[in-house]
């Protein structure tokens, strides 16, 4: 009884099948994220295919993923195209070939199945942050200086404090690129808030991860929460550097060791045009506008 595959068809189907376990383990890799995986590998991932706070690729991460498969099935035709051909209908000509052929094609169909389920599903929850109300007069202000932030950059790879404001006053806050919680809004309100006020604020968010918020990530960070390249600023540095700057700045946060994600409260900083911290609010544009509109 013969084998399933001659010797002659073993590279050409052999490539095919390379070509759809790479892909498979492409698509994989993008669209889920492993459990206590290493840190090298979320990095990856994130670099690879520019994941967003859905976490799922953002229009480029797609052109990559969709685009790779029939690249690679094109430079297997362009080169051993007509083998592949006889090797492929030599394998159908069999029936243990062509159920061979409708296992890979059901496994296909499954993938793509689950793709897209994981598509559908990846909508950013709906979170609300703050009380939406004017801060009473009587609210504290904090009056506490800029913390030191040596090591950190900013998105072009520049070293970041406060001089990187060039005297404009700023709204300060804390997030990471892969939160589908807290972040989003946090982040929202303080864009809301700004349109609010007549002057020119800067937005500064500290990076909760420099994990996987790595300094090459930050334009696509800046980009994905909506700021404004020629004034705001999503910070990053060394793990060692940004948690020194996070622990001067008070902000309590602890890592799930398994997914990477970090627990956080939402805080925004009214950072006044000296660098004078004035106050800390926990949400609400009413509420931080009216803030805002206090200090010098």
């Amino acid at each position: 009884m013969g084998t399933l595959i001659s010797k002659r068809d073993a590279w050409p189907l052999g490539a095919v099948g390379f070509i759809l376990t790479v892909s498979a383990a492409w698509w994989t890799l993008a669209l889920w994220s492993v459990p206590g995986a290493p840190d090298w590998l979320e990095r990856t991932r994130a670099v690879c295919f520019n994941i967003t706070e859905t976490g799922l690729p953002d229009a480029k991460g797609w052109l990559l993923l969709v685009g790779q498969p029939p690249a690679m099935l094109a430079m297997l035709m362009v080169g051993w195209g007509s083998d592949v051909r006889a090797s492929l209908a030599r394998l159908l000509a069999s029936t243990g070939g062509r159920l061979a052929a409708l296992t890979v094609a059901s496994g296909v169909f499954l993938g793509l199945s689950l793709a897209a389920t994981r598509v559908l599903d990846a909508r950013l929850p709906e979170v609300a942050w703050g009380v939406d109300e004017p801060a009473p007069e009587t609210y504290p202000r904090l009056d506490r200086t800029w913390p030191a932030t040596d090591g950190l950059v900013g998105p072009s790879g520049a070293p970041f404090d406060l001089s990187a404001l060039e005297g404009r006053p700023a709204l300060v806050t804390f997030a990471f690129g892969h939160c589908r919680t807290i972040c989003p809004a946090v982040v929202h309100q303080a864009r809301a808030t700004r349109l609010e006020l007549e002057e020119e604020w800067s937005i500064v968010v500290f990076t909760l991860d420099p994990w996987r918020d790595t300094q090459t990530r930050l334009p696509r960070l800046v980009e994905q929460f909506s700021l404004d390249p020629s004034r705001d600023f999503v910070v990053s540095g060394s793990i060692e550097d940004v948690n020194r700057a996070l622990d001067a700045w008070g902000m309590p946060r602890e890592r799930d060791q398994q997914s990477g994600d970090i627990t956080h409260p939402g805080i925004v900083y009214v950072v006044e045009s000296d660098g004078t911290i004035a106050y800390g609010s926990t949400g609400g544009v009413a509420q931080m506008v009216s803030l805002a509109k206090r200090v010098e």
